[in-house]
């Protein structure tokens, strides 16, 4: 089963920047699409985006603008690069993949989409 570990969480500031890391057990990652959520205190999960096994991504409205996702095959590694970061972004972020997908299709945002999970890195935004 394909095993997915996040990093590269922490505390930043408001306005700040962090880009995540989710690393796949194997290079069969490539082949999958890919979907970052997030989950803050007391909240329900929440998507924030996905990338497809060719690179497109799609993204929450909330971050879109702000959130970049992307992949490095070669390293079976996505990344989440979240910019101007807001205290409203604290949440444990999670990678995730769809081992029987390799689109972002329209329920992209559903958590049942998806059936390989992180265990979650958390970010803190707080000045």
């Amino acid at each position: 089963q394909l095993q997915l570990v996040e990093s590269g969480g922490g505390l930043v500031q408001p306005g700040g920047s962090l880009r995540l890391s989710c690393v796949g057990s194997s290079p069969t990652l490539g082949a999958y699409a890919v979907a970052w959520f997030r989950q803050a205190p007391g909240k329900e999960r929440e998507a924030v985006g996905c990338i497809s096994d060719s690179g497109s991504t799609k993204y929450t409205d909330s971050v879109a603008g702000r959130f970049t996702i992307a992949r490095d095959n070669a390293k079976n590694t996505v990344y989440l690069q979240m910019n101007t970061l807001k205290p409203g972004d604290t949440a444990a972020y999670s990678c995730t993949a769809d081992t029987y997908g390799s689109g972002c299709g329209a329920e992209w945002w559903r958590p049942a989409e998806y059936d390989s999970w992180g265990q979650g890195a958390q970010v803190t935004v707080s000045s």
